[in-house]
């Protein structure tokens, strides 16, 4: 299964910010949208990400407060990206070995979405169920062997 086929079904809404965007602001967009992280985008580039991760180091090293940064000094400026064409066992592995739980999907230099570790495990157990409901219905129709080749 490629990334391009969970885009279909997960659909293309993006949330995006830029890195002048106060930190605040992108954290009330974050939990207005129930969402672990955003897009930051300059000039119609991707420039990094903005995940849960980086706004709570965030909150622990200024005591539980955001402050009033902008989004560039706390982004990951060198995000891991994926094509639209990568395997969904590679994605796996890559969020396993870089500890991501956010993948930017890009085509060149368009982006059109963003795979989340919870996408991937989706997709991987809705695979795996309806494999498992093809093998059901196969044995459930397995022939009977009322006579023995040898009769």
């Amino acid at each position: 299964m490629k990334v391009s086929e969970i885009l279909k079904v997960k659909g293309n809404i993006l949330y995006t910010v830029t890195p002048e965007t106060l930190l605040i602001e992108a954290t009330n967009t974050m939990a207005e949208k129930d969402i672990g992280s955003l897009v930051v985008m300059e000039f119609g580039t991707l420039v990094g990400m903005l995940t849960f991760r980086e706004v709570l180091k965030v909150i622990h090293a200024n005591g539980g407060q955001v402050g009033n940064n902008t989004v560039r000094k706390h982004m990951d400026d060198h995000p891991i990206t994926i094509t639209p064409d990568t395997e969904v066992n590679e994605v796996r592995r890559i969020m396993l070995e870089r500890h991501a739980r956010y993948v930017p999907v890009m085509d060149a230099k368009t982006l059109l979405g963003v795979m989340s570790f919870y996408d991937v495990a989706k997709a991987v157990l809705d695979a795996q169920g309806f494999e498992n409901k093809m093998l059901k219905a196969y044995i459930r129709d397995w022939p009977s062997n009322e006579s023995s080749p040898d009769d």
